[in-house]
């Protein structure tokens, strides 16, 4: 790669470039210094060479190497050499250069981390100095991966006759299941923008304007509590298409999501299995189950009709759930973790009243924490209801069915990393779809929209919308990856009368209506197409493929777990005559 300063980069000489006289530029590494010679590793983007400087052969660039610490930034002009101690590890291995002139071009202070692949520093002092944690090797492959990913995505729909089209990121607050930033305007006194949660909206009047496929790798800001798969702004590759149903979407996906992983990991995935949201739910108690291991969820009421057992036979005439998960080999679980496991269940957000198991230790030997009450007759009956063979462990919870579902859902997550029962390298892909369109918020007991407002129900469920609103199916679908929500979408209403009923199911007022969603019925009476579409969640897809922990490890800036730019030190005060021209009035805070 040749510039003004070098001839090619620290990453592209092999032996068949041996005489050649190069300049490379870059960073120093490491020095190691002996009497008669110092070898310098220079790095830079595309690899480490190394620079073989001899006391006898060049004074010059001996004395400068003298002179070099860590993240020193050089110029070194010389000659390729064959190395004498070739390093196999590295691609430039086998050769080095020696040098005719060192150049320093920048000194460096010493860094306050060990810039190297293991790294001592924390991650809270790596995100201070994001800057230097960028030229590590993990860090810089996981942004050349993320860029290779939004080339792959552009590729492929630029080729499907996508328009990548960018919307406004200063809009109007929309209710979408999340607070919005929100912006004051200085011209317009007392009147807000909001940043986009997502370009929702904005798509769908894009295909009310005949534009027919849109896509964008877009910026999203969402105001709500951070993890490490949250934070308050994001990436999206979102999508909408005109004049589909709902499987023309699922196949134009997947045949994106396929080939992402064929051109960034090799890896040629098979047809996406789809699962309904019932099913999913019954079976792994969550829409976003993980299926790189076969622990379903067995629902066992029949099995256990007339055991003697208060808290099955208590169960069963509350009609509640009794549930269980056979979990290969644990049937050996100590005491300690079988402790574990019964306060994971009775954590708040579970909320189940305890474990009961069965450790089916041989042929004649099954020890239960339900001993007193449960015959053997009792337990080989559980055993076989679940499948279970002879060193299982089976997990037993009997309450309401969102409980016993939820507890059961996240113990089969815990067992399979408890046990290693997740193979390493492998890929569960599949489509969740028939989601219900509402739901009951718990608090109100209100109808509230399942995903958003704008999803059109299943025209199979219509006849439900009076009287059973709450088995009505939505058009509505999500990919999910190793157990992570990375795609989620639906079929829109593109009808007006049809919004405003759904409105109404929801409870909002005419002018909550007008007010908050006006200019899109206005749209629509304009003759919407039939449209629909989706949105990737860019950074979690990344974190995926390189196999990092959370999300801030694949975004070259994140914040921190509080939502903080440690670098730029953001958020922060600013100056009252700011705040005043923007008729602001707020009092700092210690």
């Amino acid at each position: 790669m040749k510039t003004g300063l070098r001839t090619c980069t620290c990453g592209e000489l092999r032996a068949k470039d041996i005489g050649r006289n190069v300049t490379l530029c870059g960073w120093v590494q490491t020095t190691r210094i002996y009497p008669k010679f110092i070898f310098i590793d220079l790095r830079d983007r595309y690899g480490i060479t190394q620079i073989a400087c001899h006391q006898e052969k060049n004074a010059q660039a001996f004395e400068i190497a003298h002179k070099l610490g860590r993240e020193y930034v050089l110029q070194v002009q010389g000659t390729v050499i064959e190395r004498e101690n070739k390093n196999p590890k590295n691609p430039t291995g086998e050769i080095e250069i020696l040098p005719d002139f060192i150049t320093i071009l920048n000194t460096s202070q010493v860094p306050p981390f060990l810039i190297e692949e293991e790294t001592d520093g924390s991650e809270e002092l790596r995100l201070q100095y994001r800057y230097l944690d960028l030229r590590r090797k993990p860090m810089l492959k996981n942004i050349i991966t993320r860029a290779a990913v939004v080339r792959t995505v552009r590729q492929y729909l630029d080729n499907l006759g996508f328009l990548e089209i960018e919307t406004p990121n200063l809009i109007k607050t929309t209710p979408e299941g999340a607070r919005d930033f929100i912006v004051p305007s200085r011209l317009h006194p007392g009147q807000f923008y909001a940043l986009p949660q997502s370009p929702q909206l904005l798509k769908q009047t894009l295909m009310v304007g005949g534009i027919d496929r849109y896509y964008q790798i877009c910026k999203c800001f969402r105001d709500e509590d951070f993890r490490g798969d949250r934070q308050p702004e994001f990436t999206q590759i979102d999508c909408e298409m005109a004049f589909v149903e709902q499987e023309d979407i699922l196949q134009t996906f997947e045949g994106m999501i396929k080939t992402v992983f064929k051109e960034i990991l090799h890896v040629e995935l098979p047809p996406l299995p789809r699962l309904s949201y019932q099913e999913a739910i019954e079976k792994y108690g969550t829409d976003k189950p993980d299926l790189r291991f076969d622990i379903p969820i067995i629902e066992i009421n029949s099995t256990v009709q007339g055991m003697q057992f208060p808290v099955f036979e208590q169960a069963l005439a509350q009609k509640y759930l009794i549930a269980a998960i056979c979990a290969p080999t644990c049937a050996q679980f100590s005491r300690k973790q079988l402790d574990k496991l019964s306060d994971m269940v009775k954590a708040p957000h579970r909320g189940c009243k305890g474990l009961v198991y069965l450790q089916y230790l041989e042929e004649n030997n099954i020890k239960s924490s339900a001993d007193k009450f449960l015959t053997d007759e009792n337990k080989k009956a559980i055993l076989k209801a679940v499948g279970a063979k002879v060193g299982d462990l089976v997990l037993i919870i009997a309450d309401t069915a969102s409980k016993v579902r939820k507890a059961l859902g996240d113990l089969r997550l815990e067992v399979a990393k408890m046990q290693n029962l997740i193979p390493a390298n492998t890929w569960s892909i599949l489509y969740i779809v028939d989601f219900p369109l509402f739901e009951k918020d718990e608090p109100t007991g209100k109808l509230v929209s399942a995903h958003h407002p704008f999803v059109m129900p299943n025209p199979e469920d219509w006849k439900y919308l009076e009287s059973e609103p709450e088995k009505v199916r939505a058009l509505c679908y999500d990919m999910v990856i190793n157990g992570n929500e990375i795609m989620s979408g639906s079929i829109r209403i593109h009808r007006p009368d049809i919004q405003r009923k759904i409105f109404d199911y929801l409870g909002l007022s005419s002018e909550e209506i007008e007010k908050k969603f006006g200019f899109l019925l206005k749209a629509f009476s304009y003759g919407a197409p039939p449209h629909g579409g989706c949105a990737f969640g860019l950074d979690r897809l990344v974190m995926l493929l390189v196999g990092a922990e959370t999300i801030r490890d694949v975004i070259a800036f994140p914040k921190n777990s509080a939502g903080r730019d440690t670098m730029l030190d953001a958020p922060s005060f600013v100056e009252n005559e700011f705040l005043e021209e923007l008729g602001i009035a707020i009092k700092k805070t210690v």
